[in-house]
């Protein structure tokens, strides 16, 4: 594998340490923290703060791993020898730049206390991947939304994951002071836990997809509407053109170096 191989793992390693075991402690806490509000069990306080911590966590943690997705995408495209990569070094260096940028609000949502800006950062982090997601070199499945390859899709189902972390990130205070948000905030959640599913499966089906770069000039040839690829350039051959290269090989490796 190369370096660049190596950094397609970064993306589904990080996901499968971090995201999805945090993601287990922060519905449990989430939970308890409802038992508690419903005072069906005498639990401590700190069960409402360690949920939102967690959740705050788990919504970085996303963005991280959606950004590392997406860098991926474009650094395998641009050190690819063909085609070349469009825009060429000025325009990956600007898709970088807006990469850092999306980082950097999602640092500054979870400093900023105000309503606003809590707001516009969490709409900013949200832009920046939708702005990055919308590149030609992302794989999507369909960017029609009335088909179901759009339904099946591991980054649309993504971006719509990411978009209700941070809504949850953002509106923590709010969510803390009011009953109607916190039940904005339980239905929402519902519906994070399915798409996290969903995740689930559809990356697992993409990583069968993703061959390595060596590979990529072989399987980019094949016909993936008709499921054929093109013959072995040494099924090509005659069986005497076959036979006779074989023997060449043997020659050359028992030839003594001059």
């Amino acid at each position: 594998m190369t370096p660049i191989d190596w950094f397609s793992l970064l993306h589904p390693v990080l996901v499968i340490l971090f995201v999805y075991p945090v993601v287990g402690a922060t519905i449990r806490l989430g939970i308890l923290a409802r038992e508690r509000r419903l005072k069906i069990h005498p639990l401590p306080p700190t069960v409402g703060v360690e949920h939102a911590d967690h959740g705050r966590w788990l919504s970085a943690g996303v963005v991280v791993a959606v950004l590392i997705a997406l860098t991926y995408s474009f650094l395998s495209k641009a050190v690819a020898p063909e085609p070349p990569f469009s825009g060429g070094a000025s325009r990956l260096a600007l898709l970088m730049l807006v990469a850092a940028g999306t980082f950097v609000s999602l640092l500054a949502l979870w400093w900023v206390k105000r309503a606003g800006l809590r707001a516009s950062f969490a709409l900013l982090t949200w832009a920046g991947l939708l702005g990055l997601g919308s590149q030609p070199e992302i794989w999507r499945l369909s960017d029609n939304p009335f088909s179901a390859a759009f339904w099946s899709s591991h980054y649309w189902s993504g971006v719509l994951l990411t978009g209700l972390m941070l809504f949850s990130m953002a509106a923590k205070p709010e969510i803390f002071r009011s009953l109607r948000m916190k039940r904005l905030h339980v239905s929402a959640n519902v519906l994070v836990a399915v798409l996290l599913a969903v995740q689930a499966i559809t990356g697992s089906r993409d990583l069968l997809e993703i061959p390595l770069s060596w590979q990529k000039p072989t399987i980019y040839g094949c016909n993936f509407e008709t499921r054929t690829c093109p013959p072995p350039a040494q099924a090509l051959l005659s069986p005497a053109s076959a036979s006779l290269s074989r023997a060449s090989a043997a020659e050359a490796v028992a030839a003594p170096i001059s």
